[in-house]
Formats: structure tokens, sequence, C-alpha cells
């Protein structure tokens, strides 16, 4: 049996511009964190005593005999990609809902994968798992999905992802004193809105409106680079970060109908009243999870104002996806 752990993620600047669609002509960047907050993945060898030949539960339970069969498109379409014979069991558990904003569908691949490598005694470094879960989505699946959930839930971190026109990612840890991360991490508040979407089709017509949204885009990685300074200046003094989370979801929202709601802008005119000093939908709109940047004395106040809201305390995660239990019985049955 192998258990995999693999991180969900907060996206802060430069989300849009990690669409294969903008930044292969444009190049891209983003800056963001893994949190954690997981998504757990269990597999084994299913015993051949059984009418079908893989079981499958997440929010629904499959049971079926050829792979072709399987509805949950990243299981289908991993299981073939890596040419999976062997009849398996596969368990999905998770700290975050679906569809929430938090790169979930992303932490499921980049998870499946590491778990099925595991099973088949195979080490893969984080870039190929990354680029791999990149390609199932994009290519195989086809969602409209960008390029950057798979990377945090495949590394793990605070960092920048730079997205070239060549295709090239790269990803660089934004170094900063142990106390100056820890104040940072300290200002942020996690609220769950209860409203759930399909990223997909969500981000369809912001696809659609790249071009017409250049303009937007541009600043929006431009703000990138401006958090960055704002984190590696040396100083313990990040409200600044807060007032440009504010600018770049004023950005967002411009860039479809379907990112924002009535109820999603009263949330957020409620905690900015109550002491927020800016923030913005996780994910790619429309629902899901929202973060703010409030300094630690209005906290409460926040809290107390959204009380109708989960909060989610979180903290970063450095690890990326693991194993973190490792009993290859298939290697040793083959």
């Amino acid at each position: 049996m192998i258990i995999s752990r693999t991180p969900h993620r907060i996206s802060f600047f430069g989300g849009g511009t990690d669409y294969p669609s903008w930044y292969l002509e444009h190049g891209g960047k983003v800056l963001g964190a893994a949190i954690d907050k997981y998504c757990y993945i269990t597999c084994r060898v299913l015993p051949p005593f059984f009418k079908h030949k893989h079981r499958l539960a997440y929010s629904k339970v499959e049971t079926v005999t050829v792979i072709d069969e399987i509805q949950h498109p990243s299981i289908r379409e991993t299981l073939r990609y890596l040419k999976i014979e062997c009849g398996l069991e596969i368990h999905h558990d998770g700290d975050i809902p679906a569809r929430s904003g938090m790169g979930s569908s992303s932490a499921f691949t980049v998870g499946l994968l590491k778990t099925l490598n595991a099973l088949d005694g195979k080490v893969i470094t984080k870039e190929k798992i990354y680029k791999e879960a990149i390609h199932i989505e994009q290519n195989l699946i086809k969602e409209n999905v960008g390029s950057q959930d798979q990377v945090w839930a495949a590394c793990g971190g605070l960092n920048t992802i730079g997205f070239l026109q060549s295709g090239e990612i790269i990803v660089e840890p934004i170094i900063m004193k142990e106390e100056y991360l820890r104040s940072f991490e300290n200002k942020f508040m996690l609220f769950f809105t209860g409203l759930s979407r399909n990223a997909s089709v969500v981000a369809q017509e912001q696809i659609q409106n790249t071009h017409r949204n250049r303009n937007e885009l541009f600043e929006m990685r431009e703000l990138v680079d401006e958090a960055y300074k704002i984190l590696t200046s040396g100083k313990d003094d990040f409200v600044d970060f807060g007032r440009l989370l504010n600018e770049t979801w004023q950005l967002k929202r411009k860039l479809s109908s379907k990112i924002t709601t009535r109820d999603i802008d009263d949330v957020y005119e409620t905690a900015v009243k109550n002491g927020a000093v800016g923030g913005k939908l996780c994910g790619a709109g429309g629902g899901g999870f929202i973060v703010f940047y409030v300094e630690t004395e209005n906290q409460e106040r926040v809290k107390k104002a959204l009380n109708n809201f989960l909060h989610v305390p979180f903290k970063f995660d450095f690890s990326g996806s693991e194993i973190i239990v490792y009993k290859p019985d298939y290697l040793n049955n083959r």
C-alpha cells in the first residue's frame, strides 16, 4: 500500500499569465505558496478475487473492469498515460473540497502520479511530475487549466514561478529570514465562501478574452515583481503586499464576467471595512476560497464580521508532494 500527501496552494499574483495561450506568446510569472491543506491518495494492487479490476473511491465509488470505463478524468487518463496493467484500488481524501479554487484538481493528478510511480518502485523528480501533470490535464483531459497549480503541488514552497515563451518553467523559492517568513505567514486569513464551481468552465471565458485582456495581464505580471521586492526587502513590514493584493483583485475581476458575484463582492467589502488591507478570490474565480491580508490587531474583527463563513487557518508547506506510507506489495508479487 502507498499513501501520498500533496499540498493545495494559494496563488497571490500573476494568475492568468500561467495559461499556455498567454505565456507561450508573452511569457508569464506568478507568486504564491503551497499550504498545509492536503490531498491524500491511497493506492494498492487490488487482489484478483473480484469481478471488477479497479475500485476507485472519491466523492463517489467506481468499480470497473477496464480503464476506459473510468469516469474520473484524471484517474482514467493517468492510468492510460502510465500504461497501468494491474488492477488497482485508489482512495482519495482531502482537507479542502473540490472546485474551491485551491488547486485541488492538480493536487490530485500530481499525487496520483507520485503514488503510482512509487507503487512501481520508481522515484520521480518534482520537475518531471509537474510536467507530466500539466500534460495530462491540458492535453489528455483537455481542461482549461493553467500551469501553476501542478508546480506548487509537486514542489511546495513560497515561490515565484516563471513561464517562458519557450515553454520552460522556472521555480524560484523566495528567500526570507525565518522570523520575517513567520510574520508574513500570520498576516493572512482564509475563508470558504461555500460556493463551488468548475474551474475549467470559469476559465474558458477568461482564455477566450486573452487578447482583449492584454493590458490587465501585463499589469498583473508586473505586480509579481513588485510583491517579490516587498518580501525580499529585509523588512518586517508587508502591508504594501496587502495593498497589491487589492490591486490584483481589481484587475482579475475584469478578466471575465464569471470571476466574481454580488455575494463575493459583499464578502470582500465587509472584510475591508473591518480592517483587511486587501485580498482576492483564490483560483479561477466564481466561488471557493477567498484570502485576505489582515494585520494581526484587526484579525479578530474581520473574523467576527465574516462569522457566517468558515475561517480556515493555515501555514505554508515546503515539502510538496511526498510519500508518507510505503509498503509496496506490488513489487513482491509481480
